[in-house]
């Protein structure tokens, strides 16, 4: 097929994908969009999978109008765009000047040949292990969150969350609002940190004072709010029955009882499909991990491909809108077709806003680059391989690991189903504080198809010579 009969490709029906189908659309052209959800919105916006009665202000609060304005902006596109939910992108594969996409449609398998790709695969949670995180009734933030949204359900009667980062309490008082029995909320951060958000107050005002009436809801509700807190263990066999905990510079060890907990350490980007495309990375200090390079409207270091949303950085769902935009009018301008240059100079400079006060948040709710010295040789760190964080230790002693891929060689940490998706950000912590040296220097694993998992022998009937787009049964 010509380079210029292919369609552009769309990975994402979030608010990055689907700011950029808008755009596309608006300027003649007829995006394909591949959603690995069952309907658009991705994990902010999420949707029910069958609508439930509930009311756009009780499943998304405060963020309500824009859940409302970007799902009606997509149910409009859909006549002229080519949109496959459920549609797992497990592989990009370069071929000259175009690319091809292996995907798990439905159970089907379907490869499509693209030249112009917006890579909008957002992000999930950064989990960090402890004792007693892989028992049942653990949850991820993010996890918590779609049983709410998406199902309608809460994880369990009894909760408690756990991590740091505003996704913390805004889970814990959606929880709350829904009617469920929120019992604390563990701020891994220091009080004192929280210090940082009268600086934040000066850049945005609605920010802080969202927040501020989330805890004091919570508070007022009866939830309890403990700061500087390091988790000992889950108690419970079979389930969660309870948490103990401790508080940092303090003795004693205190108990809590629940049959939930939802944590997280605020959010890791998806970049395993950019990786695949070629595209250069770079260390980012305050994601804590390597992204895909891109210029200010979204061009990857790979002509053809562009980066948005939360798969390309983490600065929320406005400015995943707003990198949407701009990576569909890079694409535009590519094609040489007109593009507003006014609209690109303010955009950028609203997402530039918005990465200041990410840099601001980041200080009132700092990542916890202790948290091994509290964790026992016995937790288990890669879930997939079941490796301790004990067999981490053996291997980084015996003196020749210094870089992420050497400890994934000489431990498993990583070759598993989720081919480190879950375990690798873990896995760099503990090896840079044995180390003592900046994640930076410990480089990153590459990524490897598929990036989630298949089924085995999946996509092996495709014939190179097949059109582009053929379902294979």
């Amino acid at each position: 097929m010509a380079k210029a009969d292919l369609q552009p490709v769309i990975i994402g029906a979030g608010p990055a994908g689907i700011r950029a189908a808008d755009v596309l659309v608006k300027a003649g052209l007829r995006p394909l969009v591949l959603d690995e959800g069952l309907r658009a919105g991705g994990q902010i916006y999420r949707q029910p999978l069958i609508d439930d009665g509930r009311s756009y202000a009780k499943r998304y609060g405060s963020e309500a109008s824009k859940a409302k304005a970007l799902h009606e902006t997509f149910e409009a596109l859909r006549p002229a765009i080519d949109y496959h939910p459920e549609s797992l992108v497990w592989n990009i594969s370069p071929s000259g000047d175009t690319r091809f996409l292996d995907v798990m449609s439905n159970g089907n398998y379907r490869r499509i040949e693209c030249s112009e790709l917006i890579v909008a695969s957002g992000a999930t949670d950064r989990v960090l292990p402890f004792a007693g995180w892989t028992i049942p009734g653990v949850y991820t933030l993010g996890a918590s969150q779609t049983a709410l949204k998406a199902q309608g359900v809460t994880i369990g009667n009894k909760l408690v969350f756990m991590g740091s980062g505003p996704l913390l309490y805004l889970v814990a008082w959606q929880y709350m609002k829904a009617g469920a029995k929120v019992v604390a909320v563990l701020d891994t951060a220091p009080f004192k940190a929280k210090l940082h958000l009268a600086q934040l107050a000066l850049h945005a005002p609605r920010i802080v004072a969202l927040g501020m009436f989330y805890a004091m809801q919570l508070r007022l509700a009866g939830v309890k709010t403990v700061y500087n807190v390091r988790p000992d263990n889950i108690v419970g066999k079979d389930h969660v029955e309870g948490i103990r905990y401790h508080i940092q510079g303090k003795t004693g060890v205190k108990t809590l009882t629940c049959d939930a907990l939802a944590y997280g350490f605020a959010l890791r980007p998806e970049t395993q499909l950019a990786d695949l495309a070629g595209c250069a990375f770079e260390f980012n200090s305050h994601d804590r991990a390597w992204l895909p390079v891109r210029d200010a409207q979204g061009q990857s270091s790979e002509q053809g491909i562009y980066l948005a949303g939360d798969g390309s950085g983490i600065a929320g769902a406005d400015a995943a809108e707003i990198s949407g935009e701009l990576a569909a009018m890079a694409l535009l301008q590519k094609r040489g077709l007109a593009t507003d240059s006014k609209r690109i100079t303010a955009l950028q400079k609203a997402h530039q806003k918005i990465i200041l006060e990410r840099d601001l948040l980041e200080k009132a709710f700092p990542f916890p680059r202790d948290w091994f010295e509290t964790v026992s040789p016995d937790v288990t760190l890669c879930r997939c391989e079941e490796v301790t964080v004990g067999e981490a230790l053996n291997a980084i002693s015996g003196g020749s690991i210094r870089e992420i891929n050497r400890l994934k060689a000489l431990s498993r940490v990583g070759m598993g189903r989720c081919q480190g998706r879950m375990c690798t950000a873990a896995a760099t912590e503990l090896l840079s504080s044995q180390l003592h040296i900046d994640a930076l220097e410990l480089g990153r694993l590459r990524a490897q198809a598929p990036v989630k998992p298949v089924p085995l022998g999946f996509g092996a009937m495709q014939q190179a010579d097949e059109p582009a787009g053929k379902v294979v049964s």
